[in-house]
């Protein structure tokens, strides 16, 4: 291979211009409190069908001035976002959890188990997060959350 030498060839290509165009730049609003010592955390599970829905779990954050989080299939399976909490995750100990949508396997669970106050709002009443929920909400993400965004806007408004 010693003996080997290259040879290096002027190529010169012709481009089209992109067909693409810039049509507003967003800076990612990066929050400057990590998950792991948020106060309150607003956290998304399976229950959220489409990624759109996740305005709903951002406009209660915005409210009670949380963080919003996920369990690993949001993160994982469906890349909405690039970290979540749980036993691979983040562990978390926030004064309030809000579980919405999540069903609470037990690798999850262990990432909130030193949560002060966990609510879970979900369809199944018999889902595992129930059995270390301190307040259960049964009913659908889309009419819960919604609902207790306008009830504490209301409360904390007062």
């Amino acid at each position: 291979f010693k003996e080997r030498k290259g040879q290096i060839i002027q190529v010169e290509a012709e481009l089209e211009e992109p067909k693409t165009e810039k049509v507003e730049v967003k800076p990612l609003e990066v929050s400057q409190v990590k998950i792991e010592e948020a106060d309150v955390i607003v956290s998304c599970g399976r229950g959220f069908e489409k990624k759109e829905d996740l305005a709903l779990a951002e406009e209660l954050a915005k409210v009670l001035n949380a963080q919003v989080g996920c369990s690993r299939p949001l993160a994982e399976d469906r890349k909405w976002f690039s970290e979540w909490i749980g036993l691979s995750g983040h562990k978390v100990k926030p004064s309030l959890y809000i579980a919405c949508g999540i069903s609470g396997v037990i690798q999850h669970v262990a990432g909130i188990r030193d949560s002060k106050i966990i609510v879970a709002i979900n369809t199944d009443e018999n889902a595992p997060i129930v059995e270390m929920a301190d307040y259960i909400i049964v009913g659908d993400i889309h009419e819960m959350i919604p609902a207790i965004t306008e009830a504490f806007k209301k409360h904390l408004s007062a």
